[in-house]
């Protein structure tokens, strides 16, 4: 048996159902979570180029473990080479450092227009809950739910977003 042999691909998403490779909007949802969170709780202490390397570094570091658990979970319920499944994770786990790097450049922009870094963190939570309910939404259509069900889907990710301006309010 050759090497090759023995690989089965993972399931591929259709790209029609998703043509910005956002798979369900986990990624996105996901690495915008992570980025808020790490603004919510980090500013206020570490300088503003600090706080956007945390949020990279943050995000990067979980991103790789999504990355290997992903990479295993789907080698062993698909049965699938781990390299074949590590191709298919990269391809549909890269929204997540997408999306954390959108917070961090609304840092990177309120910075440059000098905005106290205080200021400026809430404008990037909040910008980040409206993109979180957004994101909710687009993925609850793209799954095929009604208008009231992308709704509720918008609902939800709006309260991951609150979840946050909550932790950053109680922090400080």
């Amino acid at each position: 048996m050759t090497s090759q042999e023995g690989r089965h691909a993972a399931p591929h998403v259709e790209r029609e159902r998703d043509p910005l490779g956002m798979i369900n909007g986990e990624g996105v949802i996901t690495g915008t979570v992570v980025s808020a969170a790490v603004i919510a709780a980090a500013a206020g202490h570490l300088e503003e180029a600090h706080l956007v390397i945390a949020i990279l570094a943050t995000a990067f570091i979980y991103w790789l473990a999504h990355l290997h658990a992903r990479t295993l979970g789907d080698s062993v319920k698909h049965h699938t080479h781990p390299v074949d499944a590590l191709k298919e994770a990269l391809a549909e786990t890269w929204p997540i450092l997408a999306a954390a790097s959108v917070p961090a450049i609304i840092l990177l922009v309120i910075q440059l227009v000098g905005i106290e870094l205080r200021t400026g963190a809430w404008i990037a939570v909040i910008a980040s809950t409206v993109l979180l309910t957004i994101y909710s939404f687009l993925a609850g259509r793209r799954g095929g739910l009604g208008l009231g069900g992308s709704l509720i889907s918008a609902a939800i990710g709006a309260s991951l977003g609150l979840l946050v301006v909550l932790l950053k309010a109680s922090l400080h």
